[in-house]
């Protein structure tokens, strides 16, 4: 509150002692943020609220006495507290007009009794007392010292033999915390009225860079800024100079005149006070008059840079153009940027822990911030991006997103199915995620404050006793530990292994402050490596155990954000962590009847949903899936569905999302009933949870019977409905993929026409992401199956769209577009436009392919191609080399390669030149091995779909051997 009110808030140029606030919005602002945190104190913080300043806060009033009723002893010019301190004296006394306050609890009673006037008595007393802080916890800590950081508040509690030091100390760690927050309040306002944006500064010094050295002709001798520091928003100023609009400090030295030391801010700029010789630092009063920008500064301080600037070349004044025009941006759009990202400003300073407003670097605009970055320092993020990427796909083996894969073609057989679903949609557990080096700060890199600050709380943490250790992680956890730069800090002083160490011991206090900061710095790949490699994980299995639900809630949270790699995912199945996470899904005796929230605790609701989020980042193994199955997961996450909490049925959607696509799974899914509950979570409000819900619908609905339950149960509705919000490319992948996999039953195809879907299905073939493709795709390779589906795809204009797909290179899209062209071939309509933009050649192309699933969707294809085409024969003969490679491909050893390209050349050979040509490479040889392959396959294969396509690809080789016998003897 003292930083604050020095720095922050604006007084009027009185002297010192005499000085009032200003009636400004900022201060309007600040006063109302003091106002709304004493209000709630004598009910937020109960306790603390009996502290007994120091020394009283005074100030005159304007309040009357007869405002004051129960509770005060009261007479026409004076008023007393009935409540006391320890030698009997009141804590608030009134004598008209001076009034005395000595505690929170009477200074909340005070501004509930001001009621309207409250916001004056607030004026009143920060104008009459500058440094509360001191008045409130005694002179060391008074806030116009240099060092008021946690780390120095805490030493001198801690040194305290003052028997109420504990709650001195807390009350010290609120003001702290209530500074900050007041910081971060003034940031934003003074935000909104930057006029001068950090980037222009920027370009304009590089500029200058460009063109200054030695030599008569550059603009300057050196430009040079005074710090190396830059603010992830773009500023060199330190945070209580951006509060001012100060953007960065630069050194100039022109031709003709002694160096300018130069204030940059978003007011203009302008010369300051310069360097101070003992020790540095810059002296901030500003000396002359403010310039619109630096480049305008300096023609009127240097005469030799104005002349040596008109000399310049176009290269110059070009890139000068550039830079004016960025100067020139609207400002009302550049303020509704700025207003869109800042932070609500009713969040509490625990939740933002650090005034942090640099988020954003795609808006170019001063955003204060205290985000330290040494400009050296871009190593580091090209050894994070291999750990983005996993986070991001879930590994290289591990997508969490529909799955690229297709639908198989008749000659596929199951086992090749399971094989490839296991490799392209879970983890093998037999291999290592490629794990980055470990980096650690460079010795010769400048760190900033924050970083040292909380090495030193780390030792506090080695070395204190059990209240020292609780402060100290109450501290730390107030730092912003988002930030990379608090987290390796942690990490590089040893603070991981303390942290990990403080779970081992019987003090829940510690245990709960431990895992409430590993939990935060866990986001980051490099420390959940550390933690596993420290053995942290199986100390939080077992806290599994802990009849504190709290703790049961931040250990399963915790594991939640270690277990993103599959080393971490393989040591808590190890440690017999899956069997407890499950345990912790039973947050009610029944849980099928969680719906009714009165049967289960809130608080029980808590610890199953963080149960379900260290689930679903576990559930991404194979043998985890397996492991959560026989813990008797299925059916408490199939109870848990019945919730109306949003926040559980998340984790819990997504954590059977990653399960179904196993097919024990799948029939537990049915037994339970699931997709009822998915049914209905789709028409929920929440789009990750539609999302959720949408890809374990496109998991289950290989099952036939779960395609009929989707319908019986209204979910074909809902999946149509949402194909029109395209904003969420995520959820459109996971709607897309769920309407593929039920388009595979006629009876849901027949629901999406009435539903107007594929119309819709058409508009989505352009412009969308590759994953979207490959859905709606095949989706519509599924629809046009039939040929009311085929007339409505081609009115459409869905024909063209579909044919530009056959020239990419996603082996999926490919696979699926080229089953669509061949279903709209069937209609000769469609045949004549398909021919028209020269699909069969791409599709004839296609052949070529090195993906076998490609080369025998393509060839299927042709076969309605050449069936339709009005003279087949001369367009198989047009195609240079094509009847070779078709014949070629008859030595292929795939055998839904071998079936498609025997369908193929049986329509080709309709043609009896086409046939003698094909006669004289050989086919019969080929023909007859191929027909022996899947007389054995047939028999012995129990899949009645592989006997049945084995059987028409036998008949197609029969009819074809015949024609060639036929054509001999003719």
């Amino acid at each position: 509150m003292g930083v604050a009110l020095t720095r922050s808030a604006q007084w009027t140029a009185a002297g010192y002692g005499t000085r009032t606030l200003e009636i400004t919005p900022l201060n309007e602002a600040i006063l109302k943020e003091i106002i709304m945190f004493v209000e709630s104190f004598i009910y937020k913080h109960p306790q603390e609220a009996k502290y007994v300043f120091v020394e009283p806060l005074e100030w005159k009033t304007n309040l009357d006495p007869s405002a004051f009723e129960s509770g005060y002893i009261v007479s026409e010019t004076t008023v007393k507290s009935e409540e006391v301190d320890k030698d009997g004296q009141p804590l608030l006394s009134v004598s008209v007009p001076h009034i005395k306050v000595r505690s929170f609890g009477q200074l909340s009673r005070l501004l509930l009794i001001a009621k309207d006037t409250k916001l004056k008595e607030a004026q009143a007393c920060i104008e009459a007392n500058r440094d509360p802080v001191t008045k409130i916890l005694g002179l060391d800590y008074n806030t116009k010292k240099e060092d008021t950081s946690v780390v120095n508040i805490l030493d001198k509690i801690t040194k305290d033999e003052d028997p109420e030091s504990e709650i001195k100390m807390k009350l010290g760690m609120l003001l702290k915390q209530l500074d900050l927050h007041l910081l971060n309040h003034s940031l934003k306002h003074i935000s909104l009225e930057i006029c001068l944006k950090p980037t222009i500064v920027k370009n304009d010094i590089e500029l200058l860079k460009h063109f200054s050295g030695k030599g008569e002709q550059t603009v300057l001798e050196s430009i040079d800024y005074t710090s190396d520091y830059e603010f992830s928003n773009g500023c060199r100023a330190p945070p209580w100079r951006q509060i001012h609009g100060e953007i960065c400090y630069v050194l100039v030295k022109p031709h003709d005149v002694e160096t300018l030391c130069i204030t940059c801010s978003a007011e203009g700029v302008f010369l300051n006070g310069g360097k101070t010789d003992d020790e540095g630092e810059i002296n901030y009063e500003r000396k002359s008059e403010i310039y619109k920008d630096l480049v305008t500064f300096l023609k009127e301080k240097s005469a030799k840079f104005s002349e040596n600037m008109s000399k310049q070349d176009v290269r110059f004044s070009g890139e000068w153009k550039k830079k004016e025009a960025l100067k020139e941006a609207p400002k009302k759009e550049e303020a509704a940027a700025l207003q869109k990202a800042l932070p609500a400003s009713g969040k509490s300073v625990l939740e933002k822990n650090q005034i942090n407003f640099g988020k954003s670097q795609m808006t170019k605009r001063l955003e204060p911030s205290l985000n330290w970055k040494a400009t050296v320092d871009f190593k580091k993020h090209k050894s994070l991006l291999r750990d983005t990427q996993e986070e991001k796909h879930g590994g290289r083996l591990e997508r969490s997103g529909p799955p690229v894969s297709h639908r198989r073609a008749q000659l596929v057989c199951k086992s090749a199915e399971k094989i490839e679903e296991i490799i392209s949609g879970s983890s093998s557990e037999s291999e290592e995620d490629e794990e980055p080096p470990d980096h650690r700060q460079e010795a010769n890199v400048d760190l900033p404050s924050e970083y040292w600050q909380i090495q030193k709380l780390v030792k506090y943490l080695k070395g204190g006793n059990q209240i020292a250790t609780v402060i100290a992680l109450c501290s730390m956890k107030d730092f912003n530990l988002a930030q990379e730069t608090c987290q390796l800090a942690i990490r590089d002083v040893g603070g991981l292994e303390v942290l990990i160490n403080l779970l081992d011991t019987d003090e829940v206090k510690c245990k709960i402050g431990s895992l409430k900061i590993l939990k935060e710095i866990s986001h980051n790949p490099q420390i959940r490596r550390n933690i596993v490699d420290l053995g942290g994980l199986p100390i939080m299995v077992n806290i599994l155990d802990s009849p504190h639900k709290s703790l049961k809630c931040l250990a399963a949270e915790t594991i939640a954000n270690v277990a993103k790699f599959r080393r971490a995912r393989r040591a808590v199945r190890r440690h017999g962590g899956i069997t407890k996470l499950v345990a912790l899904l039973d947050c009610a005796q029944n849980s099928g009847e969680l719906a009714q929230s009165s049967l289960c605790d809130a608080r029980d609701v808590e610890v199953a949903r963080c149960g379900a989020l260290a689930l679903w980042s576990c559930s991404k193994s194979y043998m985890n899936k397996e492991a959560i199955r026989k813990a008797g997961g299925i059916p408490l996450l199939a109870g848990l569905l019945k919730t109306s909490h949003e926040n559980v049925l998340i984790p819990v959607v997504g954590t059977l999302q990653e399960c179904a696509s196993e097919e024990s799974y799948r029939a537990a899914i049915k037994a339970e009933r699931i997709i009822e509950n998915l049914v209905k979570n789709l028409s929920s409000e929440n789009e990750q949870l539609q999302e959720h819900c949408a890809m374990a619908i496109y998991q289950c609905a290989e099952d036939k019977e779960t395609r009929d339950l989707v319908r019986l149960h209204g979910g074909l509705k809902p999946l149509a409905s949402l194909l029109n919000n395209t904003d969420n490319k995520e959820r459109l992948a996971a709607v897309t993929g769920a309407i593929w996999k039920c388009s595979i039953s006629k009876e849901n195809v027949t629901k999406f026409r009435e539903y107007k879907a594929i119309e819709t299905l058409v508009g989505l073939l352009t412009d969308q992401p590759e994953e979207v493709l490959v859905n709606v795709v095949g989706a519509l390779g599924e629809c046009c199956q039939e040929y009311e589906n085929r007339v409505l795809v081609r009115k459409c204009g869905g024909i063209q769209p579909l044919v530009n797909l056959l020239v990419g290179i996603n082996q999926a899209l490919l696979v699926n577009v080229t089953k669509a062209v061949g279903a709209c071939a069937v209609e000769p309509e469609s045949m004549m436009i398909i021919d028209r933009l020269d699909g069969v050649r791409l599709l004839w192309s296609l052949l070529k392919n090195p993906h076998p699933h490609v080369k025998a969707s393509a060839a299927w294809a042709l076969c309605p191609c050449i069936q339709n085409a009005k003279d087949a024969g001369e367009m198989v003969r047009s195609f240079v080399g094509g009847l070779e490679l078709v014949v070629n491909l008859l030595k292929s050893d795939n055998k839904e390669v071998l079936a498609s390209v025997c369908a193929a050349i049986t329509n080709i050979a309709k043609d009896q030149e086409n046939l003698a040509v094909i006669t004289d490479h050989g086919v019969v040889p080929l023909l007859s091995k191929l027909a022996n392959t899947l007389l054995l396959d047939m028999v012995g294969s129990p899949d009645e779909e592989l006997q049945e396509a084995a059987a028409g690809c036998i008949s197609n080789i029969r009819r074809l051997a015949l024609a060639i016998e036929k054509a001999r003897y003719t």
